[in-house]
């Protein structure tokens, strides 16, 4: 089992590439599309999802709870569709998700400003000035959202494993690029690895969206982390009795697993926060 997430600028050509290297490899390809109708399924609205998709958030829109449900529920659909087997991201923080992965391969695309700007000027038939400003809209709100939702330089190669300038590079050559790099570091070990990691993953998530969600009760900084024999709870509570109300919704859903607090109560928080 694999994942394979793609970042990129606009014009970089990454819905391109994406559906090139699905077509390569028997992927489904996750677009923008799949994952609204997923994230909408949980109950957050198509206003409250704009707000943010890729969007550097406002002063009050960064700090509000809209903000805290778009990321939790775009985890949420980005897990539920990962969970289904090989699969390609694109955009959205996917890398930063998926972090640490065993078997994934994140990419970052790229291109020249002169032809990033010939290329939008080609899709939207403007001219210089919109196109440049078009581009610099473009990489203020990425940069943004990856830095307000996920504290990531978005740009930087560092997170990634490979970055690919497209104004070199078909959408197909491209592909295969991504198509050797997986051959030849992804095992099948890795993959094995991956499918356990992500179903911990999957699982510490519902957890989380059980308490936090499903049962209202207000655990702040809520994590969940799950091991073999255990799940634990951690995070920021106002009382003991809330910490008892999440350890049993912890329970509810833990099946066999003994669920642990490390859950601090700072009777004090509610005032700070």
């Amino acid at each position: 089992m694999s994942i394979i997430t793609i970042s990129r600028e606009l014009a970089a050509l990454g819905d391109e590439t994406a559906r090139e290297l699905a077509k390569l490899l028997q992927y489904r390809f996750i677009d923008k599309g799949t994952l609204e109708g997923r994230i909408k399924s949980y109950g957050v609205t198509g206003a409250q999802i704009d707000k943010y998709d890729e969007r550097k958030p406002g002063v009050f829109a960064a700090l509000s709870q809209d903000r805290d449900m778009y990321l939790h529920f775009l985890k949420s659909a980005m897990l539920a569709e990962a969970g289904e087997g090989n699969c390609i991201f694109i955009g959205r923080g996917a890398n930063a998700i998926f972090r640490g992965l065993a078997g994934l391969v994140s990419v970052f695309l790229t291109a020249p400003a002169e032809v990033r700007q010939e290329r939008i000027k080609s899709y939207f038939h403007c001219d210089d000035k919109k196109a440049r400003h078009i581009i610099n809209q473009s990489d203020r709100d990425r940069q943004g959202f990856h830095s307000n939702l996920f504290e990531l330089d978005w740009r930087s190669p560092a997170n990634y494993h490979l970055t690919l300038n497209t104004g070199y590079y078909s959408p197909a050559v491209s592909a295969e690029i991504v198509r050797d790099l997986l051959e030849k570091t992804v095992t099948a070990d890795a993959g094995g690895e991956q499918k356990k990691s992500l179903a911990e993953l999957t699982l510490g998530h519902n957890i989380v969206t059980h308490i936090f969600y499903g049962k209202n009760i207000n655990i702040h900084f809520l994590e969940a982390q799950v091991s073999e024999t255990k799940i634990e709870l951690f995070g920021v509570a106002n009382s003991s009795a809330l910490v008892e109300a999440a350890v049993a919704a912890a329970k509810e859903a833990a099946g066999s697993l003994r669920v642990v607090s490390e859950i601090q109560v700072v009777q004090e928080y509610n005032i700070l926060s």
